[in-house]
């Protein structure tokens, strides 16, 4: 939590809403399921591009138009959206975290607390955006120089790396929900139930109708 950052706000005239941010929806949980799934896509499309002669008598019986060069168009394309969208990503995390506002006496599952996860959940971002962006350009000498004129476009240890960086994801990704399922970070109906009010009641009277 960043105190200096909050009043700077206020000053501005911009007021934090019920889940402690100028807006209503977290962006960085927004972003980061989009640049999860863009990099998922990509290193599975590009799986599939390297098993694709085990996969042709398939596709050619249910009669499903495809070259092997689909799958690593999409690979491609996946990777680099996911590069790009990762920087608004951590950058909204950064943001998020500094407008925390987290309870200190809570542990989470895994037995941290919340500054700890906080921590751990940035650094871990940095790392992760890094891995990705390294991935992209790997991924682009083996498309347009390396491998540019070889019917498999990726190497097995890009695939390797690739599959280690989506069990990274599921640990990254564990401690980004707890912040928000158990510490309740910009998550509006848990800041309402720490005000003593009733979520259902006040979120129903907010939709529009």
């Amino acid at each position: 939590m960043n105190p200096q950052l909050i009043e700077q706000l206020k000053q501005l005239g911009i007021d934090l809403g019920v889940n402690g941010l100028p807006y209503r929806f977290p962006l960085h949980a927004n972003l980061v399921h989009l640049t999860l799934g863009l990099f998922i896509i990509g290193i599975l499309f590009d799986i599939a591009g390297t098993l694709f002669p085990l996969e042709r008598a398939i596709l050619k019986f249910f009669v499903i138009p495809v070259s092997r060069f689909n799958f690593f168009d999409v690979g491609w394309y996946n990777v680099v959206a996911a590069s790009v969208i990762s920087f608004f990503t951590v950058a909204a995390g950064f943001f998020e975290i500094l407008l925390a506002q987290p309870p200190t006496e809570m542990k989470s599952d895994w037995g941290l607390g919340a500054g700890s996860t906080m921590l751990l959940h940035g650094v871990g971002g940095v790392l992760l955006l890094t891995m990705i962006v390294a991935m992209t350009i790997w991924r682009g000498y083996q498309r347009f120089r390396w491998r540019a004129n070889n019917p498999r476009q990726v190497q097995w240890s890009y695939l390797l790396a690739g599959i280690f960086i989506l069990g990274y994801m599921f640990v990254h990704g564990t401690l980004g929900a707890q912040l928000g399922a158990e510490f309740g970070v910009h998550n509006t109906a848990a800041q309402l139930l720490r005000q003593g009010a009733n979520p259902n009641q006040i979120l129903r009277q907010s939709q529009p109708f």
